[in-house]
């Protein structure tokens, strides 16, 4: 056992114990995260604006602070870009994080001073939470990949702005150094496929033990990586590779193209990094939820998913500039298991009332941990029925437990106006290996999906949809897809659900 394992193990006992100790008491440790947020803003343009420092609880920050989408904080995003200060924290941002926005174009998000160990610690966290979990180490004395954005960062005014991961890449520890790859040149190399390519190259001789990325980026990486070896599996390549990290999606439509090319199941741990702030991490087994992280600068409220309002409705209180004072708001503290709860975000970095655009469940409330149940803004509704992420996916998985195959993207969108027959329900999935009896493996994802969704039950026993229909995408169709759309880079994601067309152009 090397040096730097031995430390490890050690520090990783020590983190632990004090997470859990945070976790202990929810409302406490958030109670005291809100009163220092308030006093860090309250003579901030915004803070003097709402009257954040007579802000003393969740009620007090409720009346006084608005909830908002990007577009009611572009006003102020756009007064820091011209060179003020003191606008939403102290001082200016150390950078602007550069994000697509599904209805906003490009956003820019702020990272202060304050607010980046947020981004760091809680990674350092989710690895040193496996560690004491698990007692396995051994992957900090190897190689370690993290697939990400290039850290070259462009401006936006007078302050350094990127993907998050390329901002991250700048500020890795110096004892991860010597371990990490791909190396600055490769990292910086701006065209997706040239990157992966180039990767591959770097790392196909290393003794590679962690891998961190995105499923779908990781996926392209391992086909390349046995394209260029000859080799069976990853394993074959890597005999240390024991640890997967990823986030932004649910590894469960992945699993089986991603245990094929790895040569088996292999640890991985799950992350929710955004943008706007690193909101929880697995510290137990697979399938026992992500820890929200309570102590880092992120005081969260959550809306219950019936009052998140649906594009284009107008609820009360709910304006055109992304305000609103009437939809309930509840605390830490008020939070109830298997619910659906749409994320706000009150942060070090200067967001406040902020609607992050994911939901989420409680599936434990001491320690508090939860599932990404969906995007507030990505589902399927065109008749009422609200089908979400979590509810695909789910049908999914149930269909290839009893189809075997191997999907490696999909997405869903309404088809309103067939050729001929009623409506439906329209999945574009690439296969890496499809199943023998295709309309039976429909037929079970639609009747595992009427399961989960009764509205979209009724539609279907109502003959107003037919069953869904499977729209085979050729191998290789996603990338294509996301390269035309300019979304072929580490960060991007495939939607898993649109109301309309706009997203599936172009796909079948």
């Amino acid at each position: 056992m090397g040096l730097k394992e031995k430390a490890a193990r050690l520090l990783a006992r020590r983190d632990a114990a004090r997470t859990m100790r945070a976790a202990a008491d929810p409302a406490a440790t958030q109670a005291a995260v809100l009163r220092r947020l308030m006093r860090g803003a309250a003579k901030t343009a915004f803070g003097k604006t709402h009257n954040l420092g007579d802000v003393t609880d969740h009620a007090g920050l409720v009346r006084a602070v608005p909830l908002r989408d990007y577009e009611g904080f572009r006003p102020w995003i756009e007064r820091i870009i011209k060179g003020e200060r003191d606008v939403l924290w102290p001082g200016v941002p150390l950078y602007l994080c550069k994000t697509s926005g599904t209805t906003s174009g490009a956003k820019y998000i702020p990272i202060t001073k304050a607010s980046l160990p947020n981004h760091i610690d809680t990674a350092r966290r989710a690895l040193l939470a496996y560690i004491a979990r698990t007692g396995n180490a051994s992957f900090v004395d190897g190689k370690m990949i993290f697939l990400q954005g290039s850290p070259v960062l462009d401006r936006k005014g007078a302050i350094p702005s990127g993907r998050l991961s390329g901002i991250v890449a700048n500020h890795v520890p110096r004892y991860l150094l010597k371990n990490r790859l791909p190396s600055l040149a490769t990292n910086s190399i701006a065209d997706w496929e040239t990157k992966v390519e180039a990767i591959v190259g770097e790392t196909m001789h290393e003794d590679l033990r962690l891998i961190s990325g995105i499923p779908a980026w990781v996926q392209m990486y391992f086909e390349r990586l046995l394209a260029r070896t000859g080799k069976a599996n990853v394993r074959e390549v890597f005999p240390n590779f024991s640890l997967f990290v990823y986030g932004g999606v649910n590894y469960e439509p992945y699993r089986s193209r991603m245990e094929a090319l790895m040569g088996g199941p292999v640890d991985r741990v799950e992350t929710f990094p955004a943008s706007e702030g690193f909101i929880a991490y697995q510290d137990q087994g697979p399938g026992e939820g992500l820890l929200l992280v309570l102590d880092n600068g992120i005081y969260f409220e959550f809306i219950p998913q019936e009052h998140v309002p649906v594009a284009g409705s107008q609820l009360p209180g709910f304006t055109a500039t992304g305000t609103s004072r009437t939809r309930q708001r509840l605390s830490i503290g008020e939070v109830v298991l298997g619910v659906n709860y749409a994320l706000v975000l009150h942060t070090n970095a200067g967001l406040w009332g902020y609607e992050l655009g994911d939901t989420v469940k409680f599936v434990s409330l001491n320690p508090p941990r939860i599932v990404v149940t969906g995007r507030t803004k990505h589902f399927t509704s065109a008749f009422g029925e609200h089908v979400i992420a979590e509810e695909v996916e789910g049908a999914l998985k149930e269909a290839m437990e009893a189809f075997p195959c191997e999907v490696a993207e999909f997405t869903v969108a309404p088809q309103l106006a067939p050729a001929s027959g009623l409506p439906y329900h329209e999945w574009f999935i690439e296969f890496a290996a499809a199943p023998v009896d295709m309309p039976a493996f429909a037929l079970r994802i639609d009747a595992a999906l009427q399961q989960r969704n009764p509205y979209y039950k009724d539609l279907i026993t109502g003959k107003v949809l037919q069953p869904l229909v499977i729209t085979p995408v050729a191998q290789g169709g996603f990338a294509a897809w996301m390269k035309a759309r300019g979304m072929n880079d580490a960060q991007s994601k495939v939607p898993r659900l649109g109301n309309d067309r706009k997203y599936v152009a172009g796909l079948g």
